[in-house]
């Protein structure tokens, strides 16, 4: 019996280090994340920003812009539910969640073909 030591075991990814996504799982993340804040608000964005921020420069873009634009439409939300009191503020609801609808399709769309989005109305929170 001779007393060879066994192989090395193979090189793994170190604590905090993200494997890159390929371009098509980019694709399909910044997707999601686009249309799940028409259902879910400012949490998708918020979950895969925070998830997928390091796995690929065209996920982190779209993740962050999602955030940014869908924590803008929570801001017009809670400005509506406050002016709702005068009637005005159901009218400011009513916009948000039809621009929310309309860009978050749109940035989805653009995704989706593999394009960077910019929303024209978001307040830029992260970067």
């Amino acid at each position: 019996m001779s007393a060879t030591p066994p192989p090395p075991p193979p090189p793994q990814q170190p604590y905090g280090g993200a494997q890159q996504l390929s371009p098509a799982d980019e694709k399909l993340w910044a997707t999601l994340v686009q249309v799940g804040g028409i259902l879910f608000n400012w949490i998708p964005a918020l979950i895969g920003y925070l998830v997928l921020k390091d796995r690929g420069p065209f996920v982190r873009a779209h993740t962050a812009t999602a955030l940014n634009f869908q924590i803008t439409i929570f801001i017009a939300y809670i400005v509506g539910g406050i002016l709702s009191i005068v009637v005005v503020g159901i009218f400011i609801i009513i916009a948000a969640w039809v621009i929310n609808i309309v860009f978050s399709i749109i940035a989805a769309v653009k995704a989706n073909q593999g394009e960077y989005y910019t929303y024209p109305i978001a307040i830029r929170f992260v970067s």
